[in-house]
């Protein structure tokens, strides 16, 4: 009995129990359906929106380029606000839209005159504007067949094809506007600003379209810059160019740039320093990630990175003593000119280059063509300083330094050892007695005196010796296989024949002879008469003799800096461009001090080649120089050749390269400099270049003078020696 009512209890108890599941089951099934109905009904447009949401455009915006400074903080280049009307097309926009924005916007600003306009217009820039406003009927003109083989680019441009030149002439010069708007937004990305107009914007101009905004889909007016020069041309050869918005980045280097971050329409160093300091100069974009709904509409954008401008380049460059050195090379070549116009009518150029010899500070660069033929509205002068670099002539005598260094470290002359300098009798062209001397007979002389009064005989017996070989009046030149190239590894170690390493682009190395199997053509060589070198390399190899043996890189860069702060100061410094010595000759200092003597004694000892100049002996000059200058002087036969208007040689004329190199003072130098002058008359005595070269000098010292009485520091800026100061405490610690 017992066991019966525990079952029926049981029995009892169960269905209880299942109704209070059935009862919790259907609360839980009752809250989802009801949040189901909250997100559905409630919350459902907002979160399909997000489900429809793609993030897939980051865009760039670009900053201003970083600045340029001298030495002494003068801005040489800066840039120039303008105002700028931009167009930022969204997602998905179609051609007929674009079409339909240009002709809004004929209506607020203007692409120039009729001239300009016409300009800007291609036939095919018509035929797209045609085929826009007549699709239909040039669709008509493609056949079924014809469309099937073809794909859509190729389509499209068998449409454009068959649109007749007549069918798009005589458009109005509204309708040409509206064409070179069009243009201008075709060639903008999705999502990207691109700049429709930044040029003569006047103020009513921006006004009006900023006014209009809200009529104007994806316009947009803010500003941008322009390059600025506020020394005018001084320099500009080194400073380089940019390219315009227009025209973008080089499509030689494409990938390269894009590679970087770069927009096809960025603008971008194409020369100079603006070229070789691009990563430096281009700044950091502003970086924007756009969101979109499935319909291509932003919906959201973020800012990812902060956009600054360019870092700016303090150069080495002393501007006011740049602009001296211009007005002297012009000064000069122009006298040598008119005093006999007609026997220097091959003469055109004139180079200079300073540096510290030291530091390796480029100081100044200068090189000038005298527009002889010149119309009346064509400039008297061009400057084309970039020649320093990238022209290459024969040095003459200004070599001898490295020449007679060869000669003592070799050992084939000692140090004082004389020889009689008189005319070496040698084989000329068919077995014909040819002298071969200096440019008079100067008896006994040394290794000093040799450069001091520039012997030729000299180094043609040293070229001999280094040969194995001995002179002997019409005997047959047999020298060693390796001289040649033993004599370019000695001139290499100063710079003659090697790249300067100078921080820019398209440096020449000069011209190596092209008959060296011609042994006579080694007696040439050790006299400056062979190879051929440019101005920045003669600089640097008479620095080296300067300095004590030390080839040092050029640099016309001193340091890189982030951009000016609040105060106008500069920024801290990022990169500073040290001293950098890339070779210490092989000569001993004892030998060096010996070319050292010499060249001081061709500016300050009497009968030395540069003497009368220096020494205030000639009418230019009232006075010595009052700061101890050392210097070589050279001449080296030329061929200036006559060409047609193909540019084919029908003639040559044989003219001279009148060159100096130097530096001052003697005992401690702190500049040094070279000068060609190319193509002047054979044997005309006019001291061109040594009156450049006294010139630059007399410049540079009555600066530093100023600037002494003035307080200024030549060498280095506060804030440059804050810096230094503050590197040496951190190397200490």
């Amino acid at each position: 009995m017992g066991n019966k009512k525990d079952k029926k209890k049981k029995k009892s108890h169960l269905p209880f129990r299942l109704n209070i599941l059935f009862f919790v089951i259907f609360l839980l099934f009752s809250t989802l359906i009801l949040q189901l109905g909250v997100v559905q009904i409630l919350n459902g447009e907002d979160f399909q929106e997000k489900i429809d949401r793609t993030v897939n455009t980051t865009v760039h915006t670009p900053v201003p380029r970083g600045k340029m400074y001298d030495r002494f903080g003068r801005v040489i280049v800066d840039n120039k606000p303008l105002y700028s009307i931009t167009y930022t097309p969204p997602k998905g926009v179609q051609p007929h839209d674009r079409l339909e924005l240009a002709q809004k916007l004929t209506q607020y600003i203007d692409m120039g005159d009729q001239k300009e306009i016409e300009a800007k217009v291609r036939l095919r820039d018509r035929k797209e504007y045609f085929y826009l406003l007549n699709e239909d009927e040039v669709r008509s003109r493609i056949s079924d067949e014809e469309s099937e083989k073809l794909d859509g680019g190729e389509e499209y441009q068998l449409m454009l094809d068959r649109i007749e030149e007549e069918e798009v002439d005589g458009y109005s010069i509204e309708e040409l506007e509206v064409i070179a708007i069009k243009k201008e937004l075709d060639q903008a990305s999705e999502l990207a600003p691109h700049v429709i107009k930044n040029e003569d914007i006047s103020v009513e101009e921006f006004a009006t379209v900023a006014e209009n905004l809200n009529k104007l889909a994806g316009i947009n007016v803010t500003s941008d810059w322009v390059r600025q020069y506020p020394l005018g041309g001084t320099f500009r050869n080194y400073i380089g160019s940019i390219t315009s918005s227009k025209q973008g980045i080089p499509r030689s280097n494409l990938d390269y740039y894009l590679s970087l971050d770069y927009s096809r329409n960025d603008r971008v160093g194409e020369s100079g320093l603006e070229k070789e300091y691009e990563s430096y100069l281009r700044g950091i974009k502003e970086k924007v990630r756009y969101l979109t709904d499935k319909d291509q509409n932003v919906v959201e954008t973020e800012v990812v990175r902060e956009g600054s401008r360019g870092n700016d380049l303090l150069l080495s460059i002393d501007m006011e003593l740049q602009a001296k050195v211009d007005e002297i090379v012009k000064k000069r070549l122009k006298e040598v000119i008119q005093k006999s116009p007609y026997n220097n009518r091959f003469a055109e150029d004139a180079m200079v280059a300073m540096m510290d010899p030291n530091t390796g500070e480029v100081l100044a660069l200068s090189g000038w063509t005298y527009n002889r033929d010149r119309d009346k509205d064509e400039p008297e002068f061009y400057d084309r300083s970039y020649k320093v670099i990238q022209e290459q002539h024969l040095p003459g005598s200004t070599v001898k330094g490295a020449s007679v260094l060869t000669a003592l470290h070799e050992g084939v002359f000692q140090p004082g050892h004389t020889i009689y300098d008189r005319p070496l009798i040698v084989p000329g062209e068919n077995g014909q007695p040819l002298k071969k001397g200096s440019y008079r007979q100067l008896g006994l002389v040394n290794d000093i005196s040799a450069l001091k009064y520039s012997s030729n005989v000299y180094m043609f017996l040293a070229a001999y010796r280094l040969g194995g070989d001995r002179y002997e009046p019409m005997g047959k030149l047999d020298f060693k296989a390796d001289t040649y190239e033993r004599l370019h590894y000695y001139f290499n170690q100063f710079g003659l024949g090697v790249k300067t390493g100078i921080d820019m682009p398209s440096e020449s190395r000069g011209l190596v002879g092209t008959n060296p199997e011609d042994q006579g053509n080694m007696l040439d060589f050790m006299i400056g008469q062979y190879d051929t070198y440019t101005a920045m390399q003669l600089a640097q190899y008479v620095s080296t003799i300067a300095n004590g043996g030390y080839r040092i890189r050029p640099h016309i860069v001193s340091e890189v800096r982030k951009p000016i702060n609040e105060k106008g100061e500069l920024g801290p410094l990022l990169e500073k461009n040290d001293t950098d010595v890339l070779n210490r000759i092989e000569m001993d200092e004892s030998l060096i001090k010996r070319v050292q003597e010499g060249f001081r004694q061709v500016a300050q000892s009497s009968g030395g080649t540069a003497y009368t100049v220096f020494q205030g002996l000639v009418p230019e000059y009232d006075k010595p120089a009052e700061y101890s200058p050392a210097a070589k002087t050279g001449t080296a036969e030329n061929t200036a050749y006559i060409r047609d208007d193909e540019g084919n040689i029908i003639d040559g004329v044989d003219t001279e390269n009148h060159t100096l190199v130097g530096y001052a003072p003697h005992d401690n130098p702190e500049v040094a400099y070279s000068v060609i002058v190319p193509n002047l008359k054979k044997g005309y005595s006019y001291n061109v270049n040594k009156l450049i070269g006294r010139d630059i000098l007399d410049a540079y010292f009555e600066l530093k003078k100023e600037r002494q009485e003035q307080g200024v520091d030549m060498d280095l800026t506060d804030e440059d020696k804050e810096d230094t100061e503050e590197d040496e405490e951190s190397e200490q610690e």
